[in-house]
């Protein structure tokens, strides 16, 4: 076999736990009631129409999402009060991320419509995605391979360690 058709291996054990793992029959969004769980789920912050959470699958490390409590797939179906504490979130997530790991840049969007990116459709929210220089590199483009320098559980014990300092009014 030539050099060229070898197949590469990738060792990721930490994937098992996601591969044997049942799916979810529910809505990753919907974790309205169930604060004893914001760590297994992800939460990092719960506003009073909205909450923080981390991508499970990030596209960066602190990779964030904002989400209406309410299961909506429009941002248009907001209320006035659900939009603001919405906006108000997405500013949150910025000011933690930065107290955090202190990103160069931030990708912030809302894909609505499977068409336009929407991985879940039926319940919308905001991506807040922390960019630093040099953070695409030549693995995703050659390898196809994206590497994540930290676990989420540490990442996720950092921004709830900033999100204190940013809501006692530290910097950010």
């Amino acid at each position: 076999m030539s050099e060229s058709n070898r197949l590469a291996i990738l060792w990721a054990p930490w994937r098992i736990k996601y591969i044997e793992s049942p799916r979810a029959r529910t809505c990753i969004f919907c974790v309205e009631g169930v604060e004893a769980k914001d760590r297994e789920n992800l939460v990092v912050y719960r506003g009073s129409k909205s909450f923080i959470m981390m991508n499970r699958y990030p596209y960066n490390t602190g990779h964030l999402m904002v989400a209406p409590y309410r299961h909506v797939g429009d941002l248009v179906e907001l209320t006035e009060e659900e939009l603001i504490d919405l906006v108000k979130n997405v500013n949150l997530s910025i000011r933690v991320l930065r107290e955090a790991l202190k990103p160069e840049g931030f990708n912030v969007g809302i894909n609505m419509g499977r068409i336009a990116g929407a991985g879940i459709e039926d319940h919308i929210h905001v991506h807040v995605v922390p960019r630093w220089a040099g953070d695409t590199n030549f693995m995703p483009v050659i390898a196809s391979v994206k590497v994540m320098p930290e676990l989420l559980e540490s990442t996720y014990d950092r921004l709830r360690s900033a999100l204190s300092k940013v809501l006692e009014g530290g910097p950010s």
